[in-house]
């Protein structure tokens, strides 16, 4: 079974940085494609932000076009997620999981989680 480890998380001001760092516990890790996804408050979990197996390709919600950036370790089957000019609306509690191939990006569908979901980290974002 994928166990999945969401890090670095925090208390950030408007216009901040963080890193976040998912750990994947699968030895075939760079055949999955990845993605990162938030829950706010009362809201429903949302897609941000998906990766390819190879890290080639790479998709993101129109919030955060510009401003986020995904990126992926095969070596330490490991996925990032910088983000960078944080806004308040951001805050949520961020999750990483695999995703549908690359080759399925158009389809609907495409970008919902396929493994059991880690407990996730909390981004917070308030001056």
């Amino acid at each position: 079974q994928v166990q999945l480890v969401e890090s670095g998380g925090g208390l950030v001001q408007p216009g901040g940085s963080l890193r976040l760092s998912c750990a994947v516990s699968r030895r075939t890790f760079s055949r999955l494609a990845m993605g990162w996804f938030r829950q706010a408050s009362g809201k429903e979990r949302e897609f941000v932000a998906a990766i390819s197996r190879s890290g080639s390709s790479t998709t993101y919600t129109d919030s955060v076009k510009g401003r986020f950036t995904i990126s992926r370790d095969n070596a330490k089957n490991t996925v990032y997620l910088q983000m960078n000019s944080l806004e308040v609306e951001d805050t949520a509690v961020y999750y990483c999981n695999s995703v549908r191939d690359f080759s399925m990006w158009s389809r609907a569908g495409a970008f919902n989680g396929l493994d059991a979901w880690g407990q996730g980290t909390l981004v917070t974002v308030s001056s």
